[in-house]
């Protein structure tokens, strides 16, 4: 029993070398390789002791890696999806709507160059362009339209 919580420990700090990791995307990584989910919270929880896994560190994470490329509906869904606790997401989102009219002029510079559409056809498209990656439909209105308005 000793050594496969020190072979979940290590395997978990290999995971956690890679990348930050949210504790359920851990224990569903480590729970192939051990004998009782006892083992993987033991594990787990120890790993939190010490510091090496921070739900906060994961938030962060996330928001360095997608925040450029992902509108604040795509982001809170993926946090979620991760088992974060309600209040750690909720910090991440309303952090995330500060900057998401920027957030999302630059990708639909970076995909369509800033041209505003020339007609509706297009104006549709990038707006679904935009919306698939969980900009705000205000938000996504005022890109598309010019948005000069601000």
């Amino acid at each position: 029993m000793g050594f496969a919580k020190l072979s979940l420990k290590g395997r978990a700090l290999k995971y956690l070398a890679q990348r930050e990791h949210s504790r359920a995307e851990l224990a569903r990584k480590l729970a192939p390789h051990a004998d009782d989910a006892d083992d993987i919270n033991a594990v787990l929880d120890a790993l939190q002791a010490t510091g090496w896994l921070s739900e906060e560190r994961f938030v962060e994470s996330v928001l360095h890696r997608k925040a450029a490329r992902l509108g604040t509906a795509r982001i809170r869904q993926e946090l979620q999806r991760h088992g974060l606790a309600p209040e750690a997401v909720a910090g991440a989102v309303e952090q995330l709507r500060d900057t998401e009219l920027e957030r999302a002029r630059a990708v639909w510079t970076r995909r369509f160059g800033g041209d505003a559409p020339t007609d509706a056809t297009e104006r549709a498209r990038q707006m679904r362009f935009l919306a698939a990656r969980g900009f705000a439909t205000e938000i996504i209105r005022r890109v598309v339209r010019g948005g000069e308005d601000d």
